[in-house]
This record gives C-alpha cells, structure tokens and sequence, in this order.
C-alpha cells in the first residue's frame, strides 16, 4: 500500500505493509490491483497498544470477477504484536508532510506542557493533566466566555506545566487529584507548542498510549521522543516537513511535541480520544477569540447559566 493522507491533509507517498490507526486518526492509501483476479484476498485488523482479548478481524478484498463467497488459500497477514512499539514509533516517524505543505512558524509564543497521569479522586480511577481531571460545566464554555458569566468555570488558568522533581518513570507518590474545568486562554493568533507528557500510571512499569485529538484545529507535529522531555530536545523538532494532523498518539513513557496556530475563534477540546479516559478526565480545553464569534445559535446556550441568560433577555 501507497500511504497519501493523514487527517485530510496531503503526506510524502511512503509505501507501507500495514497501518498504525488510533482512533481519531484518518489515513488513504493506494493499492495496485494487480494480483491473481481469479483469488479474493484476506485484509486483517488487529488491536494496537492493549494486550487484545479477541482473534485479528478479517475482511475480504475481492475482485470482481470472482465471488465474494471464495475464501483466500492462503493464510490472513501476520499483524506486527500489539506491543511492538519500534514499528509503531517507525511508522509515525515515516509521516512527513507533503512537499509545498503549510510550515510551521520557526519559534513559538507559548508552550504548554501537559502531564498525562492516573490517578485516583474519593477512591475512584480517574485521568489527569498536570494533576486535574476534566470535568466539563453545564455551562457551554462558548456562550459563558461570549457574555463573561465569571460563575460558570473555574476562572484561574489550568497549569502550564509540572513539577521538575516529577519522576515520569514511576508511579507518582501521591495518586490523589482534583476535579477541574478551567480553560487555556490563548491569544488570538499566536503560536502555542503543546508537549504531551505520558508518564507511569498508577501501576509500576504500566504506560498507556494516547491518542490526542484536538477540534477547531490542525497542528504540526514536530516530534517524539522517550523519557521525559527535555529543553534541549528542541533541536530535534522537524520543522522542515512535519506532518498536519488533528490527532498524535503518545507512545509509553514518552512525549510528542505538537504546534498550532490560535487562528479559528472559538472554544476547543483537545483530548485523549479513547473515549473512557475523556470521561474519566483526559483533556483540556483552548479558546481564542472567542469575541470574533457571532450569532451563536440559541440552541448552542440553552444549557447552565446562558440558559438563564436567555430566559432573562427575552423580557
């Protein structure tokens, strides 16, 4: 397979035996149909990043010359093993932006690293960035932003960063975390780096891969790398052809380093799209020039307090 796309946004041709697919992600490829017309042949799926509890899914490529109702003679394709992360770090490092793609600016205006830990609140297991776990207000942020109700998220900016002492290779000392629905303020067209930090979860020697996927917004990613990230790791940033994309994975006990510009009004999740670790608190949220925004539909307020605020302007 010819691989040509990921996340809607053109990549170098690079030919492939097989595709690391996170969720959120998108990718095309091409395929020559040049084989034996009178055979079908075997596609596989499996699980990447969790031990998998089932057999690879199976599915057919036919020609149509043949019935679909013949099974391929030979055997399906091997998947690589759910934990070989060389190959999957491999292929995400073979993603390059296609020549004549966007750029991304040379240096940024704000970097905002973010610590992904689990963790635990009043017993139960949650996710956290930078020690909080996302609870999302009953307030659409858009609206509370929009008409300044103060009282409908906490007001104080989320942390930029974690502790220097924090030991990324170990289970934290102190599991315990705090609810949280603040929001990253960002000026309106400026350049944020935001490095995703994985860590030891709550099990020693246990580290998750994440897939990031942000709204509103394609970003280039500029690299990965192990351990904790470093200031010096800058020099290896790619910023000749880094990829766009709208989602990145996180490989275990590693870091990725992602660039963007806060040029689309509005308000943004940006999370982990393993659905579960976004309910139990994997995210952040990002606005910028949320003044720009007009005629925000009364369907889109109808919630919290810009609920309230719609009954009492209607008198």
């Amino acid at each position: 397979m010819v691989m040509v796309e990921a996340d809607g946004n053109y990549i170098q041709p690079v030919t492939v035996d097989d595709l690391d697919i996170y969720s959120g992600e998108t990718y095309s490829v091409l395929i020559h149909t040049d084989q034996e017309p009178s055979k079908n042949y075997w596609i596989s799926f499996s699980v990447r990043g969790r031990e998998p509890k089932t057999p690879q899914a199976l599915t057919i490529l036919n020609y149509q010359t043949t019935s679909a109702s013949h099974l391929p003679l030979s055997p399906p394709p091997v998947s690589p093993l759910w934990d070989d992360y060389n190959h999957s770090k491999s292929f995400s490092n073979n993603i390059l932006a296609l020549m004549g793609s966007p750029k991304p600016p040379t240096s940024y205006n704000r970097r905002i690293i973010l610590l992904m830990t689990q963790n635990t609140i009043d017993g139960f297991m949650k996710w956290a960035i930078n020690n909080i776990s996302l609870a999302l207000p009953p307030t659409p942020y858009l609206g509370a932003i929009k008409y300044r109700l103060r009282n409908a998220f906490d007001q104080k900016s989320p942390p930029e960063n974690f502790p220097e002492d924090y030991d990324v290779m170990k289970p934290a000392t102190n599991t315990n975390s705090t609810y949280g629905n603040g929001v990253y303020m960002l000026k309106f067209r400026t350049t944020v780096d935001v490095i995703l930090q994985n860590a030891n979860a709550l099990k020693e020697n246990v580290s998750d891969i994440h897939p990031w996927h942000m709204h509103g917004h394609d970003f280039w990613v500029l690299g990965y790398g192990e351990g904790k990230f470093e200031d010096e790791d800058v020099k290896k940033f790619n910023l000749e052809n880094p990829p766009l994309k709208n989602t990145a994975v996180v490989f275990p006990f590693g870091w990725t380093a992602l660039r963007f510009v806060a040029d689309n009004p509005g308000v943004w999740p940006f999370h982990c799209h393993i659905e579960p670790h976004f309910h139990m608190g994997m995210g952040v949220v990002f606005a910028e020039g949320v003044y720009r925004v007009k005629g925000i539909p009364n369907h889109a307020l109808a919630c919290g307090l810009t609920g309230r605020f719609l009954m009492s302007h209607r008198h």
